[in-house]
């Protein structure tokens, strides 16, 4: 098979980029190892409504967030918002509806299909790939290919390119049924109870169904996050206890990069898009929409740089713009987390009442990171806080 791009990994990252790159004309094939696209759901599923429905995503495929909750062992701060500006989405039916418009716009999808082996031209630069399918093995032969095989970043990995994660988050989540729900309320709780290096979560997803889970960072913490979330569940610790009869559907497991971008996304050749080049908030470990975006960037950039055979200097616009927008808010997100990992429970108790005095566009704007020096000044000179002025310290510092 002789392809324009080929891509590896049919999530949000690899199916948006394959969306762009079929509407803009090339012709792409995409590789997705699990039988189904949105089988295994590796993740919450929490993003932004006023972002992803930029991105193409309808309001049938969320439920919509317009209240906050913070809970530590000791303390609880409500925020209430007067509009909807969060959601959980709904990951399968999100995931196979970027797989329609993929392929409505002419990309070949193969499932259960296990890239082998990455070709390479004796100059070193990659050529193609082969790939186990269903239909038997594919021989590949591409200009460009792009990496949307998430965390494990396969082929990257494969090349040489990278090495695995040193640094990631590891959460698993129970999709429940329960009695008593509110579904425009989302849940944060934080402290050992919860989680020795991370947080625990209630995000509802409809009427009488919620995912509960647990996150936690490594290498701060060798805790299991299941073992965690049994523990909590089988407590049946507060919140957990408002909501009634609880009965698990489903069980998910993922993990997410927490050490921000790689060094560098593109070769001769290659895009990394998605968790492979690190697009992840790791304050709120949130990656889907980024995904969305810079797959789809990294579409329309693949596309143009297939008259100049794909170099590294052809994607290199790719690269930059992802710096440009997400390696500020990241490392300053990180700076943040970091500060947060060392907290004990009395540490966290105190630490919510800076979210007490938050106003709803405050606290949205530090939930995304979106820690801009002037947005950071503002918010010290409101809340004159020690917590307040601490958490300033740490942000506008890194931008300096």
């Amino acid at each position: 098979m002789k392809v324009d791009i080929a891509i590896v990994g049919g999530g949000p990252a690899g199916l948006s980029a394959a969306y762009s790159a079929s509407k803009k004309g090339a012709k792409v094939v995409l590789f997705e190892k699990d039988p189904s696209f949105g089988h295994n759901v590796r993740t919450s599923g929490v993003s932004w409504i006023k972002e992803i429905e930029k991105l193409g995503i309808s309001k049938e495929h969320y439920n919509p967030i317009k209240n906050f909750s913070f809970i530590s062992p000791n303390n609880e701060v409500n925020i209430t918002g007067k509009e909807y500006t969060a959601c959980v989405l709904d990951i399968k039916k999100t995931f196979q509806f970027l797989a329609v418009k993929a392929a409505g716009e002419g990309t070949i999808l193969f499932v259960r299909s296990n890239v082998f082996e990455v070709k390479r031209k004796d100059e070193g630069r990659i050529s193609g790939i082969k790939v186990s399918t269903p239909k038997g093995v594919v021989d590949v032969d591409a200009s460009l290919v792009i990496d949307a095989s998430g965390f494990n970043s396969f082929i990257s990995r494969k090349l040489g390119y990278v090495s695995l994660w040193q640094r990631y988050g590891v959460g698993a989540e129970y999709e429940c049924y329960c009695d008593k729900i509110d579904p425009e309320t989302l849940q944060l709780m934080v402290g050992q109870k919860y989680s020795e290096a991370g947080y625990a979560w209630v995000f509802p997803l409809a009427n009488n169904r919620v995912r509960i889970g647990v996150g936690i960072g490594r290498p701060e913490s060798a805790v299991d996050p299941l073992t965690k979330l049994n523990k909590i569940m089988d407590r049946n610790l507060y919140p957990l206890s408002k909501l009634g009869k609880i009965q698990p559907i489903e069980v998910h497991y993922g993990m997410i990069p927490n050490e921000g971008l790689r060094k560098s996304c593109v070769y001769d050749g290659l895009m990394m898009i998605g968790d492979t080049a690190g697009q992840a908030n790791p304050l709120v470990l949130e990656g889907i929409r980024y995904a969305i975006e810079f797959g789809q960037l990294a579409g329309k950039i693949g596309t143009d740089s297939l008259q100049f055979e794909s170099t590294r200097a052809s994607l290199k616009e790719y690269e930059c713009v992802c710096r440009k927008t997400l390696e500020k808010k990241i490392q300053s997100a990180l700076k943040v987390q970091s500060r947060w990992l060392s907290l004990s429970d009395e540490d966290w108790d105190k630490e919510i009442d800076i979210i007490k005095d938050l106003s709803i566009d405050e606290f949205l704007d530090f939930i995304k990171s979106d820690f801009s020096y002037y947005k950071m000044m503002k918010l010290a000179l409101n809340h004159p806080k020690l917590v307040a002025r601490q958490l300033f310290d740490l942000v506008i510092n890194k931008h300096r």
